[in-house]
């Protein structure tokens, strides 16, 4: 079997890494990859957002199963333009897709469903922002409507962040025509939670949860980023959480979304809120999380390419993946600056040394070769995934394993899974 994967960031590396280990799998490809994914899978330096290229370079390879990470080229269709020339792929079409693309839209699937989620107004003018700021209290989220990698959330503390945040949007033009809606919503107090969940627009199953660290500073400070780390398990959920999860919130998704002739094949992520009232969905993205990919992958022992041909098939009702007990922990080392203005081509040293510890693999997102060396060529550079006994053992293993990799400029969270650690004691 022929594979392509598409993107060129620590999730799709995880994805690409475990996809290698099916020896059926044949020959992997990548567009564009990285420095990372090419050291297993033949790399294309094409646009992974035009779909007609990337489908041309599939029938040209002659590609069996089309895997595709990141949300930009699902939201241009490219699922779509694959689906229509024959070609096996895995990720949604443009229009189940929306649910990442417009958060608005997404917000009106929600209420179809019937899933619970946050209070939320939505306004496509600076003005009417500010007066509907009045209906919500402090703090509150502003979130523009459209992809923007993971930096167009506010969580506005005090009335002045919040306007601020509005005229980012709408005055700025920071995030170009993502930000001419804007979403406005209630703040959730409650312990945060990442569930991915396979569908074949039918059956969804679920993989074990997750929890990422959004903010770029130690103790949850900073802007937000596209992720700063990420572990599973995650001993503060509820024991109970995935079966509630997938009956209240991702089945009623789904039927929605084949209702509204938008059916969804693929991974649909969840960002949920354990609030005092039950889970609460924050956010849904059309694609594998990035980086709880990077924990959860690394746990399944079941086959990747084998589950993502039973959701393409949709022969998915009967699968049932296979996990290990153990714990998994990822640290994103990322550049000076991120998730602002950063430099690239900056030499990485002690990837060797770092992939020698027990247990981890290092994660390319952000990196490129030139003249011969790896070099930095994004704002979250790496993605540091170490697997042990516990979530203390592995965290100490990603960070001895972060300790060894250096590029100047580099910064990374030390809390990671820190206070999980502590709650799932010496298991």
């Amino acid at each position: 079997m022929r594979v392509l994967v598409v993107g060129g960031g620590g999730r799709e590396h995880a994805l690409t890494w475990k996809l290698s280990q099916n020896p059926t799998v044949e020959t992997i490809h990548a567009v564009p990859g990285n420095a990372g994914i090419e050291q297993i899978a033949k790399c294309a330096a094409l646009d992974a957002s035009d779909p007609a290229v990337v489908a041309d370079y599939a029938e040209a390879n002659s590609i069996d199963l089309t895997v595709v990470g990141p949300e930009a080229p699902l939201v241009a269709g490219l699922a779509d333009e694959l689906s229509s020339r024959g070609l096996r792929v895995f990720g949604p079409s443009k229009a189940a897709a929306r649910i990442e693309g417009s958060k608005a839209w997404a917000k009106e699937v929600m209420a179809k469903a019937g899933v619970p989620t946050a209070r939320s107004a939505t306004v496509v003018s600076y003005e009417a922002g500010i007066a509907t700021l009045d209906e919500f209290g402090l703090p509150v989220v502003i979130k523009a409507d459209g992809l923007a990698a993971g930096k167009g959330v506010t969580v506005a503390e005090d009335r002045e962040a919040a306007e601020r945040a509005l005229r980012s949007c709408f005055i700025d033009d920071a995030f170009g025509d993502a930000g001419t809606t804007v979403v406005i919503e209630e703040y959730l107090d409650g312990e945060e939670l990442s569930i991915l969940c396979i569908t074949d627009g039918h059956a969804v199953v679920p993989l074990v949860p997750a929890q990422d660290f959004k903010r770029a500073i130690d103790g949850d400070q900073g802007p937000n980023t596209g992720g700063m780390g990420s572990y599973s398990p995650v001993p503060q959920a509820p024991r109970d959480i995935i079966e509630r999860a997938v009956r209240d919130i991702f089945e009623p998704v789904i039927r929605t979304l084949g209702d509204l002739d938008a059916p969804y094949v693929g991974c649909l992520y969840g960002g949920l809120m354990l609030t005092a009232d039950g889970p609460k969905v924050l956010e849904f993205n059309c694609r594998f999380g990035d980086p709880e990919t990077q924990a959860v992958v690394p746990r399944l022992e079941s086959d990747l390419a084998e589950l993502f041909l039973a959701c393409t098939e949709g022969n998915l009702s009967d699968y049932k993946p296979i996990w290990s007990p153990d714990a998994c922990v990822v640290v994103v080392a990322a550049s000076g600056g991120y998730p602002g203005e950063y430099r690239t081509g900056v030499p990485i040293a002690g990837l060797d040394a770092a992939t020698a510890v027990d247990g981890v693999e290092v994660f390319h997102a952000g990196t490129a070769r030139k003249s011969g060396e790896i070099v930095t060529a994004g704002g979250r550079v790496l993605a540091v995934s170490a697997r042990a006994e516990s979530l203390d053992a592995a965290r100490r293993r990603a960070y001895e394993a972060v300790g060894k990799i250096s590029f100047d400029g580099m910064h990374y969270r030390k809390d990671i899974a820190k206070r999980a650690a502590s709650m799932q004691g010496g298991r």
